[in-house]
């Protein structure tokens, strides 16, 4: 059997290229407004200053969020699988959110790409497992659904219920036939995703604004070796 470990780094952050845009597009409105004098305009200048200080406050609060402790890559049966242990944050809000009965989803991706120095790397596959997580107040039970298998669990506490989400023995990721360490260098990443946008319609705008939001893990990669 071949193993492979994994070496947590190259760590990406999307969410702060794609909000970085924003606050810069937020920016430009606002000095555009700025220099009117009028009772709108002055709203308007409060509104978007508000809008920005969130932003800027959402590129700095990835201190605390989700995070992949450990995790390997194994070959079992002609296939690659995944063992890996997650560290799932939950903020103050989002923990209110779920002892209130608010279902929250988490998206475990993991993804095995062919390094090439000369072309653009080819990824070779791209496994998801999805996870709905919810407090049942009349059962006092906590309840979770694996969306990808169907198969659902109940647990008398959160820590029951997080352990089986944090946990992955042997998901089956890709298949040894596309694999040839021999002739080719290959880079598998990770990550937690919390879904913001399966949240109830009043939440989620607020949750692309509220840094208490921003739960996911950033991606953690290594390289395939022997």
């Amino acid at each position: 059997m071949s193993y492979y470990q994994v070496h947590l780094a190259e760590a990406e952050h999307s969410e702060c290229i794609r909000f970085a845009a924003c606050a810069k597009s937020f920016l430009r409105v606002f000095c555009r407004f700025r220099e009117k004098n009028t009772l709108l305009h002055q709203w308007i200048c409060c509104f978007l200053a508000l809008v920005l200080s969130l932003l800027s406050a959402s590129l700095h609060a990835a201190d605390e969020v989700s995070t992949i402790k450990q995790a390997s890559l194994s070959l079992q049966d002609n296939s690659y699988v995944l063992s890996a242990e997650i560290n799932y944050y939950f903020s103050k809000k989002a923990l209110n959110a779920l002892q209130n009965g608010v279902p929250l989803f988490w998206i475990v991706q993991v993804e095995v790409q062919e390094q090439h120095d000369l072309l653009w790397n080819r990824t070779l596959a791209e496994k998801e497992i999805r996870y709905r997580l919810q407090y049942h107040a009349l059962l006092n039970m906590y309840r979770v659904k694996n969306e990808s298998s169907g198969e659902v669990y109940n647990f008398s506490t959160l820590s029951a219920a997080l352990d089986l989400m944090s946990n992955i023995r042997d998901f089956p990721v890709i298949s040894s036939g596309f694999i040839n360490l021999k002739k080719n260098q290959y880079r598998a990443a990770m990550r937690v995703l919390f879904n913001r946008n399966a949240l109830p319609l009043p939440l989620r705008t607020m949750a692309y604004l509220n840094p208490q939001w921003y739960l996911s893990s950033e991606w953690s990669t290594w390289s395939l070796t022997k």
